[in-house]
C-alpha cells in the first residue's frame, strides 16, 4: 500500500460508522476469508460496512484510488469473487439484520445475512422463503443469482419471492428497486448477479413452511450406480409440487445414519423432502423401496431449520473447492451411462455431484420475467462440486471433473449454466447461460447503472456501448 493511500485510508476510517481493516490490523485475515480455502487473496483493505452510507463511501473511495471493488456477503462463492488481490473488499457481514412481519408475511433481510440467520427469524413464525441447502451461505449472493433450494419446486426460486431491494449504485445513490420503482433494475437484480450495485437489503414474500418437514435419504453403492440413478430419475419426475428432490453422487457420511461398514463408501443418494403430511411423504418413498434396496436409509421428520443444515458437514468452511455445472432437459439413459462410467475415477471422498430436480413452481415463471440465467423449462440442474482437503486431491478431481463435464455437455441445454454454480466466468459461457437476447437487455441496464463496470467480479455483464 502506498504512503498516499495509507494517509487517505486514515481519513476514510474517520468518515465511516463501520471499520476499515488494513493488512497489518487485527482481524484482517478473518475479514478476507471466504468459504473456499483454495482462495488466498490479499485486498488492500477490508471495509466492514454498518450502513448503506458506508457502502456508498467505500465505492467512492475505491473509485478515487483505482482499487478493484469486491463485495462480500456470506463469502460462499466457490470462485472467491468476494475478495480481490490488492483491491477493496466491501464486507456486508454487519448488515445481517432480519425483520419479519408475520401478519403481512414479509421479511426484510440485510445484505450480509446468512441463510441460517434468515431461517431462524422466519421459522420463529412458521414461515420461510426458498434459500439454498447450506445455511452458512449468504442470502445476497444466492438470491442475486436466482436462489435454488429445497423449496424451489413448492415456492419457486428466491428471486420469484423477492419484492424489493435497497441498492447502492455505482454513483453512490441509494435506491429502492421494485416492480414500481426502477423496474428495469429490479428485473436485472433477479438473476443478474452482483453486476448492478450493492444490495444492502432484500424484501421477501414469506410462506407457511414447517416447522416440521419430512425427509428421506436413500443410499446405494457404486456397483448399483446406474440402476440407482434410473430409479431416482423415475421418482423425482413424478414428485408433487409440495416436495423436493436431489440426486447426489457422493460418498456415504462417516457417521450415522450410515452403518459403520459403509462409512465413506462411494455411491448414489436420493434425498426426498415432503412439506405436507407424514402419510403423503410415505407415498413418495414407496417407489424407492419397491425399486431397489438401498445400503441404508434415513426416513424421519425434522425441523425445517435442521433440514437447512443437514448437508453442512460435507461443506466445511475452509475446504478447497472448484465447481462447474450444466442444465439438462432430461436425465437420459445415455447421460446416466456417462455418469456411471466416470464416478469410479473420483479421488476425493468429499467431491459431490448434486442433481437438482426442477419443475413445479420453478417452471411457473416465464423465461423473460426475470433475469435468471438457467432455463425455466429444464428438468435438472447438475452441479459438479470438487472439494478436497489437500492440493493434490483437488488437482486430481479438478481434471476428472472437467473431463466429465465435457462428456456431459452434449446432453446439456447449452454450454452455459446457473451462474451461482460457476467458478470460471468465461464471457462466452456467461452469454450462453443468459442467451443472447437476455444478455443484451442486461448489458443495456448495466450501461445505465454501472457504465464503468466497477462491479465486475462476478458472472460479468459488460455494459452495452
Amino acid at each position: 500500500m502506498t504512503s498516499i493511500l495509507d494517509k487517505d485510508l486514515g481519513a476514510f476510517r474517520k468518515s465511516l460508522d463501520g471499520q476499515v481493516v488494513a493488512p497489518d490490523d487485527p482481524g484482517y485475515d478473518a475479514g478476507r476469508s471466504v468459504w473456499n480455502g483454495d482462495i488466498d487473496r490479499r485486498p488492500a483493505a477490508v471495509v466492514h460496512c454498518w450502513s448503506p452510507a458506508d457502502v456508498a463511501a467505500a465505492i467512492e473511495f475505491g473509485r478515487a484510488h483505482g482499487l478493484e471493488l469486491s463485495v462480500r456477503g456470506g463469502g460462499h462463492s466457490t470462485s472467491g469473487a468476494a475478495v480481490s488481490e490488492g483491491g477493496l473488499m466491501i464486507h456486508l457481514g454487519a448488515l445481517n439484520q432480519v425483520t419479519v412481519d408475520p401478519v403481512a408475511r414479509r421479511a426484510r433481510v440485510g445484505g450480509g445475512a446468512t441463510l441460517a440467520e434468515m431461517d431462524a427469524a422466519t421459522q420463529a413464525h412458521g414461515l420461510a422463503v426458498t434459500g439454498g441447502v447450506v445455511s452458512h451461505t449468504g442470502v445476497g449472493g444466492l438470491t442475486l443469482g436466482g436462489g435454488m433450494g429445497w423449496l424451489h419446486r413448492k415456492l419457486g426460486l428466491s428471486i420469484d419471492n423477492l419484492l424489493a431491494c435497497e441498492v447502492v449504485l455505482a454513483d453512490g445513490r441509494i435506491v429502492r428497486a421494485s416492480a414500481r420503482e426502477y423496474p428495469d433494475l429490479y428485473w436485472a437484480l433477479r438473476g443478474g448477479g452482483g453486476n448492478f450495485g450493492v444490495v444492502t437489503e432484500f424484501e421477501f414474500e414469506l410462506h407457511q413452511v414447517g416447522p416440521e418437514v419430512h425427509v428421506g435419504l436413500f443410499f446405494w453403492g457404486l456397483d448399483q450406480a446406474a440402476e440407482a440413478l434410473r430409479l431416482a430419475r423415475e421418482v423425482v419426475e413424478t414428485l408433487p409440487r409440495d416436495s423436493g428432490g436431489v440426486i447426489v453422487a457422493m460418498n456415504a457420511p462417516p457417521a450415522p445414519p450410515a452403518p459403520e461398514q459403509h462409512w465413506l463408501a462411494p455411491g448414489v443418494a436420493l434425498v426426498l423432502v415432503g412439506f405436507s403430511s407424514a402419510d403423503d411423504f410415505a407415498r413418495l418413498a414407496e417407489p424407492v423401496r419397491a425399486g431397489l434396496t438401498p445400503l441404508f436409509e434415513l426416513v424421519t421428520p425434522m425441523p425445517y431449520v435442521a433440514l437447512q443444515q443437514m448437508v453442512e458437514p460435507g461443506f466445511p468452511w475452509g475446504i478447497k473447492a472448484y465447481n462447474r455445472s450444466l442444465t439438462l432437459n432430461e436425465l437420459s439413459d445415455e447421460a446416466i451411462d456417462v455418469l456411471s462410467r466416470h464416478l469410479p475415477a473420483k479421488c476425493s471422498p468429499m467431491t459431490q455431484l448434486p442433481v437438482f430436480s426442477l419443475g413445479g413452481a420453478y417452471a411457473d415463471v416465464g423465461e423473460d420475467d426475470t433475469a435468471f440465467s438457467a432455463s425455466r423449462s429444464a428438468r435438472y440442474s447438475l452441479e459438479l462440486v470438487v472439494m478436497a482437503p489437500a492440493d493434490d486431491l483437488l488437482a486430481a478431481d479438478r481434471a476428472w471433473m472437467r473431463e466429465l463435464w465435457d462428456a456431459l455437455l452434449p446432453f446439456a441445454v447449452n454450454s452455459g449454466s446457473y451462474v451461482n454454480f460457476m467458478y470460471e466466468y468465461e464471457e462466452d459461457r456467461v452469454r450462453a447461460s443468459y442467451g443472447a437476447a437476455k444478455y443484451d437487455r442486461l448489458a443495456r441496464i448495466k450501461a445505465e447503472y454501472d457504465p464503468e463496470n466497477l462491479f465486475h467480479l462476478n458472472a460479468n455483464i459488460k455494459p452495452a456501448r
